[in-house]
């Protein structure tokens, strides 16, 4: 498996703001990443340098090249879908087509006039007469049909319905990805794109908090919902976070074996939400930050 986004050392600040403070990390070919973090923890601003749109300092490469230097080349094997789509609301849907094929060499027409076939979208209407959920189609059916390595999604269903959302993983699952591409995903509706990741990122002030496979999350974090009388024991065997549901004590562990922890209460692998909340407000991040 080779490696399709290295970076090293990479720090970005506008002013006396810091947003990336000289953060590493890899994403391997053929899996789906999530890079998770709250307002304001460095996300945009990665993405913006993976994709060319921003200068860093560091090093940073992506499909074997500079991102800032090598943008036109880079942007052949790259496809990126942001929150909000750009799409002239003048233009029809027949037109989109048109232009990306007559821009991009790599454009398959016939793919993307087969995924808009099984919508409601009519080939002449125009942008502005779609719903967003409509304009969310059309340009994941644009994006779809480029033969692009990486593909970028920037809070792709934001402010979609559910039903859209699903529709919308579950089209990148069974018509895009393909085991060689690679997706790269930011949003802040973690619980719907839990199963469909293999990797996870969380980032905060700056910095990697967390930079894992989702296979290893259950041999690492164990999720303890404790019993009444056990909770002062479970807290000398030092949770990175605490809550309560429901009148009981839900715990967070990191690295503490399995077999300590068994007599104490419930044990379950926690979510990535539950994991994210748990990482943001341990102590030592925070002041790292």
């Amino acid at each position: 498996m080779s490696t399709l986004i290295e970076a090293r050392g990479l720090r970005k600040s506008f002013g006396k703001s810091l947003a990336l403070s000289g953060v590493d990390f890899r994403i391997e070919e053929g899996r789906i990443v999530g890079l998770i973090g709250p307002n304001g923890a460095g996300k945009t601003t990665a993405l913006k340098a993976i994709l060319g749109l921003t200068s860093y300092e560091g090093e940073l490469r992506v499909l074997g090249l500079n991102p800032y230097t090598e943008r036109h080349r880079l942007m052949q094997d790259v496809c990126f879908i942001a929150d909000v789509a750009v799409l002239p609301r003048w233009l029809r849907v027949n037109q989109a087509v048109d232009f990306v094929a007559g821009v991009h060499p790599r454009f398959k027409r016939e793919r993307a006039e087969a995924f808009l076939a099984k919508t409601d979208i009519k080939p002449r209407s125009r942008v502005k007469e779609l719903s967003k959920g409509m304009v969310t189609q059309l340009h994941l059916a644009l994006i779809m049909a480029i033969d692009a390595k990486l593909l970028v999604l920037d809070e792709p269903t934001l402010g979609l319905d559910i039903i859209y959302r699903k529709q919308f993983y579950d089209t990148l699952l069974n018509d895009y990805f393909d085991g060689n591409r690679t997706i790269l995903v930011t949003t802040h509706q973690v619980e719907e794109i839990e199963q469909v990741l293999t990797d996870l990122m969380f980032i905060d002030h700056g910095r990697i908090a967390l930079d894992c496979t989702m296979d290893s999350i259950p041999n690492k974090y164990i999720e303890l919902m404790v019993n009444a009388d056990q909770a002062e024991a479970a807290r000398r065997l030092n949770p990175i976070n605490e809550r309560v549901v429901f009148g009981r004590s839900v715990m967070v562990f990191e690295d503490v074996p399995r077999e300590k922890l068994s007599g104490l209460g419930e044990l379950r692998t926690p979510s990535v939400a539950d994991l994210f909340v748990a990482k943001m407000s341990t102590p030592s991040l925070r002041s790292a930050a």
